[in-house]
């Protein structure tokens, strides 16, 4: 029987991008040695230094041959030389868009040996999903200025929601939730009280795909509400389902919990195409080329994409082997604070890997 084969788009990107890409490739070639099957990569130059030499973010041509990947690995798009939004709207939401990658998945864990900010809490007590819609919202871009640059200017921003859009969301969070099977409560965040139109949709919505799911427990929370109760009781959280905006930044708080962006990883899901998978924490330049930065984001984004290819059990290897490292090896998670340089820490879970039975 032929080997499994997967055809893989690496976009090592800006910054500590290529840094932490290239440990995660380490470590995915270790498990597909160990699991039998093999990993074929091409590598695409984007990010603020192509921009920088030929203006241009996401050629249509690289676009089309994205789309016939079976996923793609991302380091870190953004570049301090390059403007705010140019990068990140011509590369990052373009792909989201154009590949329909309408989930955005951010595991929040705390693994042991990891310190958290949080008093009392421990790796039994953060271990939640967040389920973010991806490809519309205010995100979206629709809106405009009326007389910019004048006293009277007026920006609009809108948000856009459509029933198709958040049910196939929802949907997609209940289906996390059952397949999870821990506490099997799915949260609904929002703010019915003030954004009434955008969120009675998502209620409705959820509500109606919520009786396809009678084993699963329901919950509302306003996404102030959320915030509180991520610091103070992030146990009571199995599985959260919201929109883009809101989903952008409880996710980031959920980094922090969980021990830093150092270790938080995310995917952005079309699960019937291509899906796309990152370390969250971006570029970070001013570490560039020091063997510093933590690439064990990186490395987990890995295991989430080999995992969405339907391979568990190197997903369960990758994810030890965090584990082992983070618990018995590093003194820390920060740059420049691990006791270990960026390469000595893919080094080592790589290694474990290779020496342990599956």
């Amino acid at each position: 029987m032929a080997k499994k084969r997967f055809h893989i788009a690496v976009i090592p990107g800006d910054g500590t991008g290529p840094e932490v890409i290239a440990e995660g490739i380490k470590v995915i070639r270790a498990v597909s040695q160990k699991c039998d099957f093999e990993i074929n990569l091409e590598y695409y130059d984007l990010g603020g230094e192509q921009y920088k030499k030929t203006g241009e973010t996401l050629s249509d041509s690289v676009l089309e041959s994205l789309k016939g990947k079976d996923a793609i690995y991302l380091g870190a798009i953004g570049h301090p030389d390059v403007p705010p939004g140019i990068l990140e709207k011509g590369i990052l939401l373009r792909l989201r868009f154009e590949l329909d990658q309408y989930i955005n998945l951010r595991p929040i864990k705390l693994y042991p040996g990891v310190d958290t900010p949080l008093k009392d809490k421990g790796p039994e007590d953060i271990d939640f999903i967040v389920i973010r819609e991806n490809t519309e919202g205010l995100y979206a871009g629709s809106g405009g200025f009326f007389k910019k640059g004048t006293p009277d200017e007026v920006a609009i921003q809108e948000s856009i929601n459509t029933r198709k859009g958040v049910e196939r969301c929802i949907r997609y969070a209940f289906e996390i939730c059952k397949r999870r099977n821990k506490a099997r409560k799915l949260t609904l965040c929002g703010k019915t009280n003030v954004l009434t139109f955008a969120f009675d949709l998502w209620e409705r919505t959820f509500k109606d795909v919520s009786k396809e799911y009678p084993e699963i427990e329901t919950d509302y929370a306003h996404v102030d509400a959320i915030c509180m109760w991520m610091v103070k009781n992030p146990e009571w959280f199995d599985v959260i389902v919201t929109d883009n905006m809101f989903g952008d930044i409880i996710t980031d708080l959920g980094a922090m919990i969980q021990g830093g962006m150092g270790i938080a990883a995310g995917a952005n899901i079309n699960p019937d195409g291509v899906s796309m998978f990152e370390p969250i924490g971006g570029s970070a330049p001013k570490y560039t080329g020091k063997n510093m930065i933590n690439p064990i984001a990186a490395i987990l984004a890995g295991q989430l994409m080999l995992e969405s290819l339907g391979e568990g059990e190197a997903g369960d290897l990758i994810e030890k082997g965090v584990k082992y490292v983070l618990k018995e090896k590093l003194k820390g998670v920060a740059a420049g604070k691990m006791g270990y340089t960026t390469s000595e820490v893919g080094d080592m879970i790589a290694d474990y890997i290779s020496s342990v039975n599956p």
